[in-house]
């Protein structure tokens, strides 16, 4: 098996390109450069950097994951999940501390991609993913409610955190500017009554077009000038930058690698979870480890030129799917189409609302927050629900790096429990019914234990949570039988607390002159104590292949 597989789906697709197949990747490609120019201006913006920034991001990331990922249909991007993330970077390490950071989560992508771990990805709890992608739904909420009232805060700088923001919004509520509250409405009623009429141009985009011609003709015209726009808050650049490379410092990487690891960790999760949706919808499977690596590679160059952390974007990924894109070539012509835009149509941005953009991530952070899932995962038994809360909290009161480690941590300590719970420790000192060792009546005699003779009875694995219940549960008995079968049978898998504690139980009972048997260890758990060492201790004779032969050693032992 090779440890290392790259396999662009750019190349398979090449192989039978057609003519038609170019035509529907044009339009495609075309129609998600369009609703990915006012997304990547938002997301740019409300990440605390300069609106060019997010469309270089789209090119740049979207490019690199169209020409080297896994999936055919799957447009990269900036997204909503990494502002929250951002924001908080550029407050505290600055712009220099952001690109480290970037870089050092595409380095974590690839070598997820490389040991080929894109499949572990997808065993993080759902309940965790659901809280804090609500969670970051609401945080961005939060984030836009100065430019929805059109809030002054007379130079006072607003707090990173949210009880912070939302204790300055309402000491300053007074300073609301109803001309932004109204465009505000206009532009998020246009982005939700759109798909009504029109399935293929975004509600975003006309928005963004219909309010803005509207807010130029009051300014212009009607001498309306209190509603702010890009222009009045941010210097636009039409130009791709010059790549520079950050100056890299132990310090700077020790302190930025727990948030490299959240910007990878939520990479991952979401360029998988929209590859896979893609799947079920044009009936394709991706190769996750490809993605990742792709992934991987864009937030290491895209950084490099300015740009902020990128993704698999589900929106625009399924915008491309119903627009006809067929491969990879659409993603590309996408990322082609918002470097014409960013080179001869970026100036006209700067006349763009804030207040509208402050609508377009309000309705992105309503559809993020799934709030029919969440409501419905609060019915699911208590230990989802803990994790769903804690970590929806933690991700909206402190942050999401916090709010994964505790989710992932207290959803481990909770499967433990589970598992600790399923799994039962059974003795049995008189007699076995062997028509209860099957699901078939074999119409046996019960199978008598002689006595001075105890059998134990383990169904589940044997891990350090159970070897501590079985110690408990030989303790409670508290007498020295001759010989102690233990019945290994329902044992998936051991591991080295499980081998100490068997090993611990042997060195006892022989102290006791108590003789220890095995029996029915199946093979995986048989190869991993035969490697330890154990069997030099137990003696391969205690080491039987059933019930049957384990008596019969045991009535040896006693003569």
């Amino acid at each position: 098996m090779k440890l290392f597989e790259f396999k662009p789906k750019l190349v398979s697709c090449l192989k039978n390109y057609s003519k038609e197949t170019f035509m529907a990747d044009l339009m495609a490609g075309v129609i998600v450069g369009i609703v990915a120019l006012p997304l990547a201006i938002a997301f740019g913006i409300a990440s605390g950097v300069s609106p060019e920034k997010g469309i270089i991001t789209a090119i740049i990331a979207g490019f690199i994951i169209s020409l080297m990922g896994g999936s055919k249909v799957q447009i990269g991007g900036p997204t909503g999940a990494f502002i929250v993330i951002i924001y908080g970077i550029i407050q505290q390490y600055g712009e220099a501390g952001l690109i480290v950071a970037t870089l050092m989560a595409g380095i974590i992508l690839i070598l997820l991609g490389v040991f080929k771990l894109g499949a572990v990805i997808k065993f993080i709890p759902y309940p965790i993913i659901v809280g804090f992608t609500s969670g970051i739904a609401v945080t961005i909420f939060t984030t836009q409610i100065a430019d929805i009232f059109g809030l002054s805060f007379g130079g006072e700088k607003v707090p990173g955190d949210f009880i912070g923001k939302w204790m300055i919004y309402f000491h300053h509520f007074d300073t609301i500017n109803w001309w932004n509250t109204i465009v505000s409405i206009v532009s998020i009623i246009i982005i939700a009554i759109t798909p009504r009429f029109s399935k293929k141009i975004p509600g975003s985009l006309i928005a963004i077009v219909v309010v803005t011609l509207a807010v130029y003709l009051m300014k212009t015209y009607g001498g309306i000038d209190c509603i702010q726009t890009i222009g009045d808050r941010f210097t636009i650049k039409s130009e791709l930058p010059d790549a520079v490379v950050p100056a890299l410092n132990w310090e700077a990487i020790r302190e930025l690698f727990p948030v490299a690891i959240t910007i990878a960790v939520l990479g991952a999760i979401e360029s998988l979870l929209s590859a896979t949706v893609a799947d079920g919808v044009i009936g394709d499977r991706h190769d996750s480890n490809t993605e990742l690596i792709a992934q991987g590679a864009a937030n290491i160059v895209a950084p490099l030129f300015g740009g902020i952390p990128a993704t698999g974007a589900i929106a625009r990924t399924m915008t491309n799917i119903n627009n006809g894109g067929k491969t990879p070539i659409a993603g590309i012509i996408h990322a082609v189409v918002l470097l014409l835009i960013l080179l001869f149509l970026m100036p006209l941005a700067q006349y763009i609302p804030m207040a509208c953009l402050a609508g377009v991530l309000v309705i992105v952070s309503y559809n993020m927050s799934g709030w029919r899932v969440f409501k419905a995962l609060l019915k699911n038994p208590k230990s989802d629900v803990t994790v769903l809360l804690i970590t929806f909290f933690l991700t909206v009161i402190f942050d999401l790096t916090v709010a994964i480690e505790i989710g992932l941590i207290i959803a481990c300590v909770l499967f433990m429990k589970r598992v600790m719970e399923t799994t039962e420790i059974s003795v049995i000192t008189d007699e076995i019914d062997p028509n209860k060792e099957s699901d078939i009546a074999v119409n046996e005699e019960n199978i008598i234990i002689p006595k001075g003779v105890e059998v134990y009875e383990i169904n589940g694995p044997y891990f350090f949570g159970i070897a501590t219940k079985f110690e408990e549960t030989m303790s409670q008995l508290g007498d020295r039988p001759d010989v102690r079968i233990i019945r290994m049978r329902k044992i998936p898998f051991i591991d080295s607390t499980g081998i100490h504690n068997l090993t611990t139980l042997c060195e006892m009972s022989k102290r006791e002159k108590t003789t220890v048997i095995l029996s029915g260890v199946n093979e995986k758990v048989h190869k991993v104590l035969e490697k330890s060492g154990f069997y030099e201790l137990l003696g391969k004779e205690n080491i039987c292949p059933n019930i049957y032969v384990a008596l019969d050693r045991a009535k040896e032992v006693m003569q």
